[in-house]
């Protein structure tokens, strides 16, 4: 038996659309309330920056932010750390942009490669980008070439080594340029000749999309921008998105801060100091416990950098030769040959042509002139107590006086400082005598009457 269905009323069918209707712009509202992540770089590209990056990606993906904009500013940095960054952008599920920013900033040498990276690169107007010719790093290195000049062309490499380092670094950023449709050919340039670009001259290039003066503007002229990720095509609604800008963390900012070539050389000799004292004189542990500590951060942070090990291995002879010194002062000869070999290290742990990444010449020198300081002061200190009387012991008792407490026929004993010592004399001896101490033979004195004592008896 069939049943008659009832038609629905019109008001129930009113409000069920208008139900549906508020539902939907509820939920195009919660997505439009999704801000875009701002990550903010501008130091050196390092471990601590690579880090902040990536787990800003991340966090990206997990809330569902619509875009990623990286505020860059810096003059390059790592080989590595620039790889991880660009490794992790390609994966990203969220679309990237990389904003030169703010006016006056560059993305030099690595930041040119992350800026080729991004689905949309962007520049703040009086900015610059380029110098991304790789630079060798480590025992045997050669000096990077001198940038030729345009009419020149590039200059070829010194070495073969050289010529793969340079050719890798050429077909990574050009296979960058040619993923997002750039200028291939500059890119080129870029890491061969070293050629830099203002933002205008960028964008009229077609190495960069956009020039914008902030990221309101930028999000504004990127709206609707259709743009590649992972290989599949996504329309940009950036227009009128807010903004959440991520610090980076404790962990992030230890790490860019550890990874100072500087601070790390400080570590390392604060370190390996405060052992050397601790064993040289154990008391609460302060030393040694401070020590160990900053010599393992130093460590950390050596593990993190480009490290010639030549340098490394000079610097740490030199802190061997200054504690040698301390501990057996040979009138400056290891101290010496200490501060040159600190000064070398110092010199050669880090190469200075690394945007970024060199040790000031100043702090090297002012390092092992602190070092010499205290050697010099320390072998002082001891000559000086060598060269002092012997003021405690056996051996001050020579010329000592004191009085004859027993003798008999075969055996003296004297009162000396509050203890009793046997004595040996060539005239004989009675009790009460007044002697004086003229040689010790182990635990037996020497002794001769005192003429002083016989003097002022006779003039009594």
């Amino acid at each position: 038996m069939l049943r008659r269905l009832r038609p629905v009323p019109m008001a129930a069918w009113v409000r069920n659309v208008a139900l549906w209707a508020w539902l939907t712009l509820f939920a195009a509202a919660f997505a439009s309330a999704t801000p875009v992540l701002v990550l903010q770089v501008h130091d050196a590209i390092g471990p601590g920056s690579a880090d902040y990056i990536i787990h800003g990606l991340e966090q990206a993906r997990e809330q569902g932010a619509p875009l990623v904009v990286i505020e860059l500013d810096t003059p390059g940095g790592l080989d590595s750390a620039m790889r991880e960054i660009i490794q992790a952008m390609l994966a990203s599920s969220v679309p990237v942009v990389v904003y030169v920013s703010p006016e006056g900033a560059r993305a030099a040498s690595a930041g040119t490669y992350i800026l080729y990276a991004a689905q949309v690169a962007a520049m703040a107007p009086a900015t610059t980008l380029g110098a991304a010719t790789p630079v060798a790093i480590g025992i045997g290195a050669a000096p990077p070439a001198a940038p030729a000049s345009a009419a020149s062309g590039a200059q070829p490499p010194t070495d073969a080594l050289e010529a793969k380092r340079v050719n890798d670094a050429a077909a990574f950023i050009r296979g960058l340029a040619q993923k997002h449709g750039r200028n291939a050919q500059w890119a080129e340039r870029a890491v061969r000749e070293a050629v830099s670009l203002t933002a205008a001259e960028a964008l009229q290039q077609n190495v960069i999309d956009v020039v914008a003066v902030d990221v309101p503007d930028l999000l504004a002229q990127i709206d609707g921008r259709s743009v590649r990720v992972r290989d599949k095509e996504q329309v940009l609604h950036t227009r009128g998105l807010t903004l959440q800008v991520l610090a980076p963390d404790w962990r992030q900012r230890l790490m860019s801060v550890i990874a100072n070539p500087s601070l790390a050389l400080v570590l390392m000799m604060i370190g390996i100091y405060g052992i050397v004292f601790e064993f040289a004189s154990p008391g609460f542990g302060v030393a040694g416990v401070a020590g160990a500590i900053c010599l393992l951060l130093g460590l950390y942070a050596l593990q993190m950098l480009p490290v010639n090990y030549t340098g490394l291995g000079l610097l740490l002879l030199g802190l061997v030769l200054f504690a040698a010194e301390l501990h057996a002062p040979t009138f400056g000869v290891l101290g010496a040959g200490g501060v040159v070999a600190f000064i070398a290290g110092g010199i050669l742990l880090f190469d200075k042509a690394q945007p970024g990444y060199g040790v000031p010449l100043w702090l090297v020198l002012a390092l092992a002139a602190s070092s010499a300081i205290v050697v010099l002061g320390g072998g002082s200190l001891a000559m000086r107590a060598h060269r002092r009387p012997v003021v405690g012991g056996l051996d001050d008792l020579v010329g000592l006086r004191g009085e004859v407490v027993h003798a008999d026929a075969g055996h003296a004993f004297m009162q000396l400082r509050g203890e009793t010592w046997e004595v040996r004399s060539a005239s004989p001896l009675r009790a009460g005598q007044s002697v004086r101490v003229v040689a010790r033979d182990g635990l037996l004195l020497d002794v001769e009457p005192d003429p002083a004592a016989a003097n002022d008896k006779g003039e009594a």
